[in-house]
């Protein structure tokens, strides 16, 4: 079991518990999924492009990510059905944990002139979205081997009622939003 798995299980449900007064264990918010995805306009012009995407998110994630495809041709964009745009990852489970756990020890710190997360990114239903500029921060991507730096999206999905839940359970397993 993970490190962040066993810290929920032990300190962070028992504090939400009391903290929201919730009586039954099943109301505590905790988290569902994780999402990291990344899509770029490059992609239209080189079909290599997410070749390497789908490398970087396997490097970062542990884990197969499922091509984005085009659903219909927008002629303005020169998209046409079908077409790959991007890749994406659903992180569950022991994975999760892991991920987020490297997430917010190790990767965060790494942002240059990093001064916490904004707490803007929650959709007012307990669910956190966030978004790197840069993939090279994650210590799975060697800098080398990169052929364009590009961001990701990260959207960590909870069982959380409001964003006041939701913040508190990230805010709990170390995420270091801005003061």
């Amino acid at each position: 079991m993970s490190r962040l798995k066993t810290e929920y299980k032990n300190k962070i449900a028992p504090a939400l518990q009391e903290k929201f007064g919730l009586k039954n264990v099943h109301q505590i918010p905790k988290l569902e999924k994780i999402v990291v995805n990344c899509c770029t306009k490059d992609a239209v012009t080189n079909a290599k492009v997410v070749e390497s995407i789908v490398k970087d998110l396997a490097a970062i994630t542990g884990q197969k990510p499922v091509v984005a495809r085009a659903r219909k041709s927008i002629a303005s964009f020169k998209v046409r059905e079908g077409m790959a745009l991007g890749a994406s990852v659903t992180l569950r489970g022991e994975k999760m944990y892991e991920f987020l756990d490297r997430l917010v020890n190790i990767t965060l710190p790494r942002v240059r002139d990093f001064r916490g997360v904004s707490d803007k990114g929650f959709d007012g239903r307990g669910n956190y979205t966030l978004g790197l500029k840069e993939q090279i921060i994650f210590p799975e991507i060697n800098y080398d081997q990169i052929d364009k730096v590009r961001g990701m999206g990260i959207s960590i999905v909870t069982s959380a009622k409001n964003n006041e839940e939701g913040r508190e359970l990230l805010s709990q397993f170390g995420m270091p939003f801005r003061k």
